[in-house]
């Protein structure tokens, strides 16, 4: 798929994320619009992954750490093979569905089970270990949120990537400064926070705008050329980003959109791929 038509898809890819959100009535849809190009990125241009080998032992792995955005995770697997997407409309958040609101690895495409967060990262830690000590080439990728960086064990997983020399370890950071209690200066602060996971032996890329799939893709690339150490991605995103219904304000970490504010979002939408597509 040509570029220009990967960053139109993320559009697409936002309205099939809110209207899941819709049709199970409830979902995490301000970090699912900061998080999906991330998704986007990986799963369409980065990734060794493919439906038809589930099991292949030198599948690339991804865990997203920060479960509670699996509604842009369900749309962006629907539309690499791995899910139906009128089945995870239908069934989202049913009692009984598999479709519930954190990742279920009961799901194909899906590794792990997340949601309680500061897990993902020691988890892949442990997955890229492994790797090593087969000889496989495999990379490991995962995705934490900014306010999931108040978990000790995430730290505890920077310390160990480094230990390990994990070179074939990518650690992603979704940095939308906003979580479910207000910004996250104020709730527990990252104003330094290159500088931190820096210390702890990690090679640091900061994505200036982590809502472009151009600048993604460049700090993916320089991440599979660093030897001797694992990556970190700080992806400086906006939270809602694609509506200015939604950009930016923490009361969207959690919503459903009354039918004016969806016709908004979805025109808002529209209109930003429409511009994508002509520039």
């Amino acid at each position: 798929m040509r570029m220009e038509n990967i960053k139109a898809k993320a559009f697409d890819l936002r309205k099939d994320t809110v209207d899941i959100v819709v049709a199970g009535n409830g979902g995490h849809i301000g970090g699912d619009m900061s998080v999906i190009d991330i998704l986007i990125s990986l799963y369409f241009c980065q990734m060794n992954i493919s439906p038809d080998r589930l099991e292949d032992p030198d599948r690339d792995r991804f865990v997203l750490s920060k479960g509670h955005s699996v509604e842009a995770y369900y749309a962006v697997l629907a539309a690499k093979g791995f899910l139906n997407l009128e089945d995870v409309k239908a069934n989202f958040s049913k009692f009984g569905s598999s479709y519930i609101g954190h990742p279920n690895n009961k799901l194909p495409g899906i590794e792990m089970n997340s949601g309680s967060l500061g897990h993902g990262l020691p988890v892949c830690v442990g997955m890229a270990l492994a790797g090593k000590m087969d000889k496989k080439s495999y990379r490991v990728y995962t995705v934490m949120g900014d306010g999931e960086l108040a978990e000790g064990s995430v730290w505890e997983g920077f310390m160990a990537g480094h230990q390990y020399k994990l070179d074939n370890l990518c650690a992603v950071i979704d940095r939308n400064h906003l979580q479910i209690s207000g910004n996250t200066e104020d709730v527990m602060g990252h104003e330094i926070l290159s500088e931190r996971i820096s210390s702890f032996g990690w090679h640091v890329i900061s994505v200036a705008d982590g809502n472009d799939i151009d600048q993604l893709n460049a700090a993916f690339e320089e991440a599979k050329n660093v030897k001797g150490k694992p990556t970190a991605v700080i992806a400086n995103t906006i939270k809602g980003f694609g509506s200015s219904v939604m950009e930016n304000k923490a009361n969207w970490h959690h919503k459903v959109p009354t039918q004016l504010e969806y016709d908004q979002i979805i025109a808002d939408f529209a209109a930003r791929k429409e511009a994508l597509l002509h520039e």
